[in-house]
């Protein structure tokens, strides 16, 4: 599966979706991980109009199960959603490495709540203990 980050360094997730002139894109299974491509925005996002500096955004990240930001508008947010894209607000400790090694472990064996959708429609063989306390 993939999963995108928006970066502006490629470590920490630390770009608002609409401002993020990077996009980090992983692919993500069970054997691990590998870094697939920097998605890149040109142009000044902070004049640019809405549909402008979104549109093209959304549409790159919409093959990705997952998407990790620092923030998303409400209404952007709710498109990528029906789309089938996870969105998920990194905290101000998460970092790239850390949420893959996270994700490839979740593949291996339990599976964070917020995540379970995203991850056992991409591995339909992937079972998970529903009784966990």
């Amino acid at each position: 599966m993939k999963v995108a980050f928006t970066t502006s360094d490629g470590t920490h997730i630390d770009t608002h979706f609409g401002l993020a002139k990077e996009i980090d894109v992983y692919e993500v299974s069970q054997d691990g991980f590998n870094f697939v491509e920097t998605l890149t925005f040109e142009g000044d996002l902070e004049e640019a109009t809405h549909e402008d500096k979104i549109t093209p955004k959304m549409e790159a990240v919409l093959d990705c199960k997952i998407l990790y930001v620092k923030a998303i508008g409400t209404p952007v947010g709710n498109k990528l959603m029906k789309q089938g894209v996870t969105l998920v607000r990194a905290q101000e400790y998460d970092t790239v490495p850390d949420i893959l090694h996270m994700l490839v472990n979740s593949l291996n064996g339990s599976v964070p709540p917020m995540l379970r959708k995203a991850l056992l429609e991409e591995n339909n063989s992937f079972a998970y203990s529903q009784n966990e306390e």
